[in-house]
């Protein structure tokens, strides 16, 4: 992946450094997220993977060199800048909370020690995987909860931003609960399960909807899904019986989904089909999921696109990226902005969590002092992995626990609830002093 993939500010910032003579600054970054989205309670951690293999491959190859000395911007820079990023490396840490974490505002989802200009020019990809993925697993797992039990499969790729997009929501809905995809590439990527048959294209390009049918069969065997409302869905439903097993179930994608699956359903059951599945589609979300399912509709199965894949609802989130230590040798200066509604709070953190409490505290106080368990964990040391990270099915299996650990009134798809997060009094002083003296505080 480009290096370039980023904001010309950081490159122009990273030359700025380099001239400054500041690139053995050791900087701290925490990312985090300013404030909850409307309709969430709490968000979903992810992004990490993503972030971890463009940290470790990060790299400048001439050609982008090349771009950036023809730009106006950089007709001042040096030569000896332009050698320095043929060479850099991302030769910092990583500490983050594990993908699949409820987190939230103002609580860092990944901590970035790095010397300075590389901590500085990895900001926008970090904010942008992390950003997205977590909005789509966030998403997820509120479609996780309307469903109560039923399997959702993730099915937005085609309305999709991108087709990048589409792999990585189908992967941040699986790690919320989802229990698939309709992307192949997201599921030979992230060894997760693909569903999908065909499509009423399919249905139309044979002479009539029996044959249509007959060659799906012959073709899928056990996995079989007739989508039967191209032309009249109660008629589909009784040919689908009539062509008998094997048949894995039929698909509804149109109509009073509630009222049509009752019909379907006895129509099943009177041909001895009593195993055959009904899937529903068609602009579902977690509202008319929670509805269909409240009215007893006998749905087994759910695909979900548009409104999961972009997260239609409340698609952004605001997501940050803020300098909150500087080491110069063997000083550490903390660092915090306090403007407006923006303040952030210096020095690198650590996230307790114990029951129904979370406490932010500064990364060295003793953990003896606190309650709870530490969510934050070194992930990548002097650029190296520590160690393997998770599958998408183990993260997805901490998901599930994690979510269902947390406060029962957080799980409420219409009502809003609080989640106690506090700072430890040490942050709490260390940021007044520094709001006082406008000005580095030295350790």
């Amino acid at each position: 992946m480009s290096a370039l993939n980023t904001d010309l500010y950081e490159l122009t910032m990273a030359a700025g450094y380099f001239a400054a003579q500041k690139t053995q600054e050791v900087a701290t970054f925490e990312l985090s997220v300013r404030r909850m989205p409307q309709r969430r309670n709490f968000l979903v951690a992810a992004g990490l993977q993503q972030a971890v293999e463009y940290l470790l491959s990060l790299r400048f190859r001439s050609e982008e060199i090349q771009y950036l000395r023809s730009l106006p911007q950089f007709s001042k820079v040096s030569g000896e800048f332009f050698e320095f990023l043929g060479k850099l490396r991302f030769t910092g840490d990583v500490f983050a909370v594990p993908e699949g974490t409820p987190i939230f505002p103002g609580e860092p989802i990944a901590i970035v020690r790095a010397p300075l200009v590389e901590a500085q020019m990895v900001e926008t990809y970090l904010l942008s995987t992390f950003a997205f993925q977590t909005t789509i697993a966030s998403k997820a797992a509120r479609c996780c909860f309307a469903a109560n039990g039923r399997p959702i499969v993730e099915f937005g790729s085609r309305r999709a931003h991108s087709p990048e997009a589409g792999i990585l929501a189908g992967r941040a809905a699986y790690i919320a609960g989802c229990t698939g995809t309709s992307n192949a590439e997201a599921g030979r990527r992230f060894d997760i399960p693909v569903f999908g048959t065909a499509a009423h294209s399919w249905t139309m390009a044979f002479p009539d909807e029996e044959s249509s049918f007959r060659s799906l069969q012959a073709l899928l065997g056990e996995s079989t899904v007739y989508l039967i409302d191209t032309y009249d869905t109660l008629e589909g439903a009784r040919l689908a019986v009539s062509l008998g097993r094997p048949i894995w179930g039929v698909r509804l994608d149109s109509g009073d989904l509630s009222v049509l699956s009752r019909k379907v359903r006895r129509i099943l059951d009177a041909s001895g089909l009593n195993e055959a599945k009904i899937m529903a589609t068609n602009d579902l979300n977690e509202d008319r999921l929670a509805e269909l399912v409240s009215s007893g509709a006998p749905i087994d199965a759910f695909g979900v696109g548009t409104e999961l894949a972009t997260s239609a609802d409340s698609p952004t989130l605001s997501a940050v990226y803020k300098l909150v230590e500087l080491k110069r040798g063997k000083k550490t200066y903390y660092t915090a902005k306090f403007s407006g509604d923006k303040e952030t709070i210096p020095a690198a953190k650590q996230i307790y969590r114990s029951l129904g409490r979370d406490l932010i505290a500064h990364y060295d106080e003793c953990s003896n002092s606190f309650e709870g368990d530490p969510l934050l964990r070194p992930v990548v040391i002097g650029g190296e992995l520590l160690e393997p990270l998770p599958s998408a099915t183990q993260i997805q299996a901490y998901a599930r626990a994690a979510i269902s650990a947390l406060p029962k009134d957080l799980h409420s798809l219409t009502r809003e609830a609080a989640y106690q997060v506090d700072v430890s009094p040490a942050l709490i002083a260390l940021r007044d002093d520094l709001r006082a003296s406008h000005q580095f505080v030295e350790s």
